[in-house]
């Protein structure tokens, strides 16, 4: 790789891998899971870059490959795989901690694909046609999973919670 592509993918890797950490997060429910699947994609973007760099849009293209490593390996889980759902001791917890403990234990509760969907749609703020092409799904299926997966999450955070925060505004 040329000095100058690996300064390009360096600039890149720093201003893209908040946003490819908060949605490895989101998407694994685990901070470190989140952090292991956001270096695997970065490593993988540095192998590709030549391409990436080409592409229309190399976040998309790097967030696409997150998905991907992501739902791969949710497949090949082994059945004897445990994730730990409480935080390690010593954890300062911050202002809306609480608020993001229960949001990600309700992207639990969604398969893998649906949580795929709500991270991309509603957290990374992609288009419908964004999410469709990244996920390879047509934009009626985002939708249709898009709406299902928010009334589930609905229903998991239950009428009281949505009330109580929607009257904290």
């Amino acid at each position: 790789m040329q000095r100058t592509d690996r300064a390009d993918f360096e600039q890149f890797a720093r201003a893209r891998s908040h946003e490819l950490l908060r949605a490895g997060w989101l998407l694994t429910g685990d901070r470190h899971s989140g952090e292991d699947l956001a270096q695997e994609t970065l490593a993988r973007v540095f192998s590709r870059w030549s391409r990436v760099k080409a592409a229309d849009n190399p976040t998309a293209y790097a967030r696409t490959i997150l998905t991907r490593i992501y739902l791969d390996s949710v497949r090949r889980r082994s059945s004897t795989e445990v994730s730990v759902a409480d935080p390690p001791h010593g954890q300062v917890a911050t202002p809306d901690s609480d608020l993001r403990q229960v949001l990600v234990a309700a992207l639990r509760e969604l398969t893998p694909l649906d949580r795929a969907v709500v991270v991309h749609r509603y957290l990374l703020d992609a288009d419908v046609a964004t999410v469709a092409r990244e996920l390879s799904l047509t934009e009626n299926a985002v939708r249709a999973r898009a709406s299902r997966s928010l009334a589930r999450i609905r229903a998991h955070l239950g009428a009281d919670f949505i009330d109580l925060h929607e009257n904290s505004r």
